[in-house]
């Protein structure tokens, strides 16, 4: 095992005098927001999971998808955009962190059903459509952690989700 070394040539130090260089990336630390709006991602899930009904199941899996992204751009910085008119946090996940994109399309297209459940329009919520997005929820809460504690996101991050295909009843 080898054990590389770095010079520290600064005022003060003798000269030749070198210290073994980390085996680590050093990171800085997380942005107090951004782990504070991903522990609150974190029990959302867990309320999401212990929730009977899935239009509250669906609901809360939602919202903790979207105080994770909210997380992600504490952490990673909101882009500027001089006079900007207020846009979903979808959209600006996806200038943040073009490597999310799919995720944040793929919640981006639950934004209607959400506020439709929220508002009483419940019919379209199912158990399935529930455990599903509760599942990709858990999956991206998981990536924002990543994010916010300063690991690289991977280029592949996609979510897996089939596309939602609305289908007409007949008759």
């Amino acid at each position: 095992m080898s054990v590389a070394f770095a010079s520290r040539g600064g005022p003060g130090s003798r000269k030749g005098s070198t210290q073994p260089a980390l085996p680590f990336e050093v990171r800085p630390p997380a942005v107090p927001a951004a782990v504070s709006l991903l522990t609150q991602a974190k029990h959302g899930l867990a309320e999401a999971a212990r929730e009977p009904d899935p239009v509250k199941r669906f609901i809360a899996a939602y919202l903790s998808a979207l105080r994770a992204a909210a997380a992600i751009l504490a952490a990673r910085g909101r882009p500027h955009r001089g006079r900007a008119k207020p846009e979903s946090v979808w959209t600006l996940l996806e200038g943040a962190v073009p490597e999310l994109r799919q995720w944040a399309g793929f919640f981006a297209a639950h934004s209607a059903r959400r506020a439709a459940a929220q508002a009483g329009v419940t019919r379209r919520i199912t158990a399935e459509a529930a455990d599903e997005l509760s599942a990709r929820a858990g999956q991206f809460v998981s990536i924002a952690g990543r994010v916010v504690h300063g690991h690289p996101v991977e280029r592949a991050a996609h979510c897996g989700a089939r596309p939602h295909v609305h289908r007409r009843r007949s008759g």
